[in-house]
């Protein structure tokens, strides 16, 4: 068995999990593929588990309820944690509505590995952005069960997340820095 100190030193980082919660249209996806395209520039190893490209293969079959919602942040916390296990750096971004799913998250991946990010936007900001489409299909009842609309979202423990980003207050350029700068110490061997 190779151990995961030797593929850590190999790929020259340490493994990590980035897990971006908040609402949807808060800019999860965009920052997490900004910071993707930067780590891989810098020659990083890193893996993207997003809502989308998870639901529709190893999530395909749950649904939007809470126990399905669990399931769902159950499974990618496993899938995220063999990637970190491996030295590779996770960019996990998904809703994660309530603070028992982060700690069911963060208690599978383990404190070390996990950085938790609240990324920050108002429902009010989130419906105006929409690029989904989501919540003007909720509106229309075409969507059941969005999670700020007939879901709640659990604003997090700030003493919990690790970083904030409030991208109401930030414009994209602003986030990614941040985000990078405060991720590059948990995998900078």
């Amino acid at each position: 068995m190779v151990a995961r100190a030797e593929k850590e030193k190999r790929l020259g980082q340490r493994g990590v999990v980035c897990w971006l919660f908040g609402l949807s249209g808060a800019g999860k996806s965009t920052l997490t593929l900004g910071l993707e395209r930067s780590l891989y520039k810098e020659g990083r190893v890193v893996q993207v588990l997003d809502g989308d490209n998870i639901r529709s293969g190893l999530n395909h079959d749950l649904g939007f309820g809470e126990l399905a919602r669990r399931e769902n942040i159950r499974r990618v916390a496993e899938v995220a944690k063999l990637f970190a296990q491996s030295g590779a750096i996770v960019l996990a971004a998904f809703i994660t509505p309530k603070e028992a799913l982060r700690e069911l998250a963060r208690d599978i991946i383990g404190d070390k590995d996990f950085f938790g990010v609240y990324v920050k936007a108002s429902l009010a900001t989130c419906i105006g952005r929409d690029p989904k489409g989501l919540y003007k299909q909720a509106q229309a009842g075409a969507v059941k069960q969005l999670t700020g609309v007939d879901q709640e979202f659990q604003e997090p423990d700030v003493m919990r997340a690790n970083l904030v980003l409030d991208t109401e207050k930030l414009d994209y350029p602003e986030s990614l820095k941040k985000l990078h700068a405060a991720l590059a110490p948990k995998f900078r061997i």
